[in-house]
């Protein structure tokens, strides 16, 4: 039989379907009784992959509904829907187009099928991305401090601290929450044995990069960003860049690389090489996370603390 691909475009009320390549399109409410619907003609038609954007969290409930079916789903980055519909030459937007396009992508590139997060999981994961955020606002009212006046410095301070409590409390959240799963409790353990990795680095590696210890070093790398991509053309070499990946994990990884630097021996010892060789100092900051990511892999890999020789 042909295999069959369903694309689902999510909206706060309801969700458009359409199933490849029969071409047929249902709606259903994005509610229980509608999820449950969903469920049960998703089922009877056993696809190959059911796609579904990224959009905003709404996904999520719909995403771990069909999961706990034991259906193939998988949630996909909008931008990649959107250069594929771009390139196959679809510019209106409705939400059944919408819905086509990602049972198209899906049918035409067919993305791997990964384990949906647990509500655990998803819990830890929000709790990074609140504490990214006030990192953000604090820094962002520390910044304003300099510029306003002092009449109004007095509220702003009192907001700054209230931010920096919200912090700490964040953290405490965030190591109860690890330190309440034995599996997570482990993972944290044997990556801050590594020098360099702190708390905030391993929680964040936890929370978004699951992955972690399950890939080889250049899918690792290159799912993170740290991986040179070729840009070569003919005759024409051009420089070897990073691009892409996750922006919140080599965020974490460039700060704990910094801190490796001056305090692990190996990663220092690899850096310096770089810088020897006559190498500018940003690439041999990028070649030293690369590194450290590729022994943080290989360290939950095998399930064997930081050893230096």
């Amino acid at each position: 039989m042909e295999p069959i691909f369903i694309g689902i475009d999510v909206a706060k009320d309801r969700l458009d379907v359409h199933v490849q390549p029969s071409g047929e399109a249902f709606t259903v409410t994005r509610d229980e009784a509608g999820l449950g619907d969903l469920v049960r003609q998703a089922a009877a038609l056993s696809p190959s992959v059911i796609a579904l954007e990224a959009t905003g969290g709404y996904e999520v409930v719909v995403a771990a509904t069909l999961a706990a079916a034991g259906l193939p789903v998988v949630v996909v980055n909008p931008r990649q829907i959107r250069e594929f519909a771009r390139a196959t030459g679809r510019l209106a937007k409705t939400d059944a187009l919408d819905a086509r396009a990602i049972a198209a992508f899906a049918a035409a590139v067919r993305p791997a099928v990964r384990a949906i997060p647990d509500a655990q999981a998803r819990l830890l994961g929000q709790l990074v991305a609140r504490r990214r955020q006030l990192v953000d606002m604090l820094g962002a009212e520390q910044n304003r401090r300099r510029l306003i006046e002092p009449a109004l410095k007095r509220r702003l301070d009192a907001h700054i601290r209230w931010l920096e409590r919200a912090l700490h409390e964040l953290d405490d959240d965030i190591d109860t929450t690890i330190r309440s799963s034995p599996l997570w409790r482990a993972t944290e353990d044997l990556l801050r044995s590594v020098p360099g990795i702190g708390p905030i680095t391993a929680s964040t590696l936890i929370a978004d990069l699951p992955e972690l210890g399950h890939l080889d070093r250049r899918k690792i790398a290159a799912l993170v960003g740290v991986a040179p991509i070729n840009r070569d053309s003919g005759t024409l070499r051009g420089r070897r860049m990073i691009a892409g990946g996750r922006a919140p994990v080599r965020h974490v990884l460039y700060m704990a690389t910094l801190s490796a630097i001056r305090h692990n021996p190996i990663i220092a010892a690899f850096y310096q090489r770089f810088v020897t060789a006559g190498r500018p100092g940003k690439v041999a900051v990028t070649a030293a996370m690369r590194k450290l990511l590729v022994i943080l892999n290989a360290i939950l890999r095998d399930q064997r603390p930081w050893q230096p020789d």
